[in-house]
């Protein structure tokens, strides 16, 4: 018999849903999801970036990334700019409002990871992270699971 709880895939899939809970407990006072905070990491990293590139770098279609650009723009988080040398595509840029999260939010994603790590040691923290690297695989590539 399978012993499903067990499995890699339930303890990983498991795993998510009690990180994606408590970060999204710890935002919600920001009336931010955890994928619109995980935006607005990326342009606290290199603001300017194109749907297409947060759409890379978030590995998330980009039908998904209009809305949620859309949605941060509404919270006038983030405003769109005509890209110089292209004119189908905009950057996306944060306002100051969205620049002003950062420290907050990212003090929220610090109790966050302090939560889902409580019992852990440094080194099974590093050696986790580089595991679930190795998991993920290359980023550019996803296969359609065969079952």
């Amino acid at each position: 018999m399978y012993d499903i709880e067990h499995s890699i895939g339930f303890l990983l899939s498991k795993a998510y849903q009690r990180a994606w809970a408590i970060l999204r407990e710890e935002i919600d006072v920001y009336d931010l999801t955890p994928p619109q905070f995980c935006l607005l990491a990326f342009l606290w990293q290199q603001d300017g970036l194109t749907q297409a590139e947060l759409s890379e770098k978030g590995q998330i279609d980009r039908t998904t990334i209009g809305g949620m650009v859309d949605r941060l723009e509404k919270l006038s988080l983030v405003k769109r700019k005509p890209h110089p040398q292209d004119r189908r595509a905009y950057k996306i840029h944060l306002t100051t409002q969205g620049k002003k999260l950062e420290l907050p939010l990212t003090e929220c994603a610090r109790r966050t990871l302090a939560k889902i790590t409580n019992g852990l040691s440094e080194h099974e923290v590093s050696e986790f992270k580089r595991m679930l690297e190795v998991m993920r695989g290359d980023r550019r590539f996803y296969e359609v699971p065969s079952c």
